[in-house]
């Protein structure tokens, strides 16, 4: 299974997605394919965001400007629960009477 994809490959995999419409999102910089002698080269991550565009844009009627506010504040969420995670992960390995005081520290308001 590879990891990069062609153009070709994408306007095959997402069925919705036309050859202007990827043109316009690569434009707008919703979407940053990788460049190379053959042309643009995609990631799996880039059939999920285009998936989503389209969704967005033929569900939704959202033009590219909506559709960067939105997947802006998407982006924002992802960063958000990542470093979530990894202050979860950090609490996890500091002492206990360190843990209780942060917990405590985060109940008042």
């Amino acid at each position: 299974m590879t990891d990069y994809f062609t153009e070709d490959d994408i306007l095959a995999t997402v069925s919705r997605l036309s050859q202007s419409q990827l043109v316009r999102f690569v434009e707008f910089e919703l979407i940053r394919p990788q460049h190379s002698a053959r042309g643009y080269i995609f990631r799996r991550i880039d059939i999920a965001r285009l998936e989503l565009l389209c969704d967005l844009s033929h569900d939704l009627d959202l033009d590219e400007a909506a559709l960067g506010i939105v997947l802006n504040l998407l982006d924002q969420l992802h960063a958000a629960r990542s470093d979530l995670a990894a202050v979860t992960h950090a609490m996890t390995t500091v002492p206990s009477e360190v843990r209780h005081t942060i917990l405590a520290a985060l109940e008042r308001p």
